[in-house]
């Protein structure tokens, strides 16, 4: 067995390219490999800024032979009256072998010719020069460069290429048209710390060697050392550093030889909202706030950076980041204390000269869109007048930030500020709340809103922004959503469920939609029927991805081309979760087995029946004298009991009532179908027929409550 080292080396990698390319290799070269019958023991994939690179350890000096089954046309095509045919002809020379190999064998689709190859395994070395160039130049990345002359296209341009089988190297050559690179065995260390070149004798000695360069190869290495000095670092100054994940990752991919080094701000910036200033450490800066190790929100005048220079030069290097600090929180003080000048309300005007999008005018016209579709959720939730009088504050002051010096400097601020300023503004503390958390959730993995205001603020401004953008056409297609209205939607779904809003979202979207329509002379019913359905298909997703639900029981509450059951999803975005959440708990703990059979039967005869899906009693419907069997008046009056049930689960969502109900009538409809007393449902006398299939209709009608069991499939 022997081992294989693949080094390409570049001119410094954006951050995001190494990783990602990191993770596609880890992807690429396993499925590679064994695409081509290679067995190995570890693929090790390894990336600094100046490199990527794997080692494939375990690798066996060529292919396994092997057996090989090759189908080729059908037998009718091959073979006429017994004589092979050019088709055959032509087959058996592509593989190599002559006429009298080919075997007649059947499938599924009739009658096929097949090969038997022998084939015979290939030198892993020969393979693996073929596979090399596509192994770096099938990487994706965003803005991948052409340099020199030629056509070759990767994130920036290779300057070196290490190719080692054990000991040996691999001739390799990357041609550029007028540059080419050329295999070897020749690294390069770190620029500073070990410019001159590296000497790889053995493919196994590629980390160690590249240690001794000052070059740490691998990533977690890196991660571990970043973490493990950061936090040291802070521990020293009585402090706890704030390591963000993102942040780290970033780092990590732009250094190769990392220390932490700790720098000094003057104490009065900390005047500012610690928000201001760890928006200057971590997204302009790529620096770590310290906090106080007792008090994890209250900042220290300190920040950790993480160098790729020399650390020995640890002071220097540390003045020139204060220096850029300092200039960046005096910029920050100066717009704070600039807004802070005028009240939140006053930037309103600002917003007119704001463009939310082109066709749809300002951003002070948005703000009072929003603050209509407010007005409707607070009407429908019935809250009380203080409540409403917040929700309209927060919804005209929601985006005035926007417009404030501090903002339009940091973006990332937005809300943020909007919060800060509104309490500096006397607003009340729900209004200024709200106004930050309507921008929740910022991302997959943020917070929700947790105040009534909040979520009613974060619900409004997204449906005015959905509304809009389908009321245009630009409807989502594909991975293009540059609205992010597929998140808009999901939000609006997650938010509802989160904190229990008890919102009609298809009165809303209708009563929006039908807003934009008559201001934009658009078809109102068109617009309602593709936001409908975009939700639906955002609530289903939810429902089986993240609540866990299984498929079939999501179409159960969702209904398949059922105009009741979506209207009833949109109507009540509480009911559809916890319907939902029901239907898995039963059918966790095999209730729902126990009716399965009973009512999956009784809803598929129903259907052929007239009865809507409506009626629950059958005091005005079914008619006792057309009763044959004493099953029928079992039948009859397990269902006239079964009404109080339904219609208190119906009220109150505690579904447990209606399935209690249903387990108990569950006996009586079996006997209706197979005990001593059973009947024959489709009888030759209409009347008698009809009388039979209400019966079941009813009993469809009462399980509809919680589910269509039509959609449900039998547990296994």
């Amino acid at each position: 067995m022997a081992n294989f080292l693949l080094e390409v080396g570049t001119e410094e990698l954006p951050a995001s390219f190494l990783g990602s390319a990191i993770a596609q290799w880890q992807r690429l070269i396993p499925l590679s490999l064994q695409e081509h019958f290679l067995d190995t023991d570890t693929v090790e994939i390894y990336g600094t800024p100046r490199r990527l690179a794997v080692l494939i350890k375990g690798l066996p000096p060529q292919q396994a032979d092997r057996e090989e089954e090759v189908k080729g046309p059908p037998a009718k095509a091959a073979f006429k009256d017994g004589s092979p045919t050019k088709a055959a002809e032509g087959f058996a020379k592509k593989q190599g072998v002559d006429v009298s190999a080919l075997q007649v064998r059947p499938t599924d689709k009739g009658d096929f010719v097949f090969v038997n190859k022998s084939i015979k395994g290939r030198s892993t070395t020969d393979i693996l020069t073929e596979v090399i160039p596509e192994w770096i130049f099938k990487l994706e990345g965003k803005r991948l460069m052409r340099w020199s002359d030629g056509d070759l296209k990767f994130s920036r341009p290779i300057r070196w290429l290490v190719v080692l089988w054990d000991n040996q190297v691999l001739p390799i050559e990357v041609e550029n048209n007028s540059e080419a690179v050329k295999s070897g065995n020749i690294s390069r260390g770190h620029r500073v710390l070990h410019p001159d070149d590296v000497i790889l004798t053995q493919a196994t000695d590629y980390v160690s060697t590249l240690n001794l360069a000052s070059v740490v190869v691998d990533v977690e290495t890196r991660v571990n050392r970043i973490t493990t000095e950061i936090q040291d670092a802070a521990q020293k100054l009585n402090g706890k550093a704030e390591i963000y994940p993102d942040l780290l990752q970033e780092v990590v991919n732009l250094v190769e030889f990392p220390s932490a080094v700790v720098g000094n701000f003057e104490p009065e910036f900390l005047e500012l909202p610690p928000e201001v200033i760890t928006t200057v450490m971590v997204s302009h800066q790529k620096y770590f706030p310290v906090f106080k190790a007792e008090n994890d929100k209250e900042l220290l005048p300190y920040f950790i950076t993480v160098s790729n220079g020399d650390p020995e030069k640890s002071d220097i290097i540390a003045k020139g980041n204060e220096r850029v600090i300092r200039a960046r929180l005096a910029d920050g003080r100066y717009f704070y204390d600039n807004d802070i000048k005028q009240s939140l309300e006053s930037f309103l005007p600002q917003l007119e000269s704001v463009t939310f999008q082109e066709d749809l005018g300002s951003l002070r016209q948005k703000v009072d869109r929003i603050c209509a579709v407010a007005e409707r959720i607070s009407a429908q939730l019935n809250l009380a007048s203080q409540e409403q009088e917040y929700i309209q504050r927060a919804a005209l002051l929601c985006k005035a930030d926007l417009v404030s010096s501090m903002v339009y400097e940091f973006p990332e601020l937005q809300g943020i500020m909007g919060q800060k300023y509104a309490c500096k503004s006397n607003e009340p503390q729900a209004v200024a709340d709200a106004i930050f958390e309507h921008y929740l959730p910022r991302g997959a993995d943020d917070i929700l809103p947790q105040t009534v205001t909040g979520r009613v603020i974060a619900i409004a401004d997204r449906l005015d922004t959905l509304v809009s953008i389908f009321g245009l056409g630009m409807i989502p297609t594909g991975s293009s959503d540059p609205f992010a209205l597929r998140r808009a939607a999901t939000a609006i779904v997650n938010i509802t469920w989160d904190g229990d809003v008890s919102i009609n979202l298809q009165q809303l979207l209708a009563q929006t939609a039908a807003e934009f329509a008559n201001t934009y002379n658009k078809d109102r019913a068109e617009l309602v029927a593709s936001l409908e359905d975009f939700f639906l298909q955002r609530i289903r997703t939810l429902l089986q991805e993240e609540k866990q639900i299984d498929y079939d029981l999501v179409n159960a509450v969702l209904g398949e081309n059922d105009p009741e059951y979506t209207a009833r999803a949109l109507q009540d975005l509480l009911d559809v979760r916890d319907r939902a959440l029901f239907l898995q708990e039963i059918r966790n703990n095999r209730t729902l087995d126990k009716i399965y059979e009973t009512v999956n039967r009784s809803t598929r005869l129903a259907a052929q029946g007239d009865l809507d899906t409506q009626q629950l009693d059958p005091g005005n419907l079914v008619q006792k004298d057309l009763f044959e069997k004493s099953s029928e008046e079992a039948f009859y009056n397990a269902v006239l009991n079964l009404v109080p049930q339904t219609q208190a689960a119906k009220e109150t969502r505690n579904y447990q009532q209606l399935i209690a109900g249903l387990e108990k009538i569950t006996p009586t409809v079996s006997t209706f179908f197979d005990g001593p007393e059973s009947v024959l449902v489709m009888d030759d006398n209409p009347d008698i027929k009809r009388n039979r299939l209400y019966l079941l209709g009813l009993l469809r009608n009462h399980a509809r409550i919680l589910a269509d069991f039509g959609a449900i499939v039998k547990n296994l």
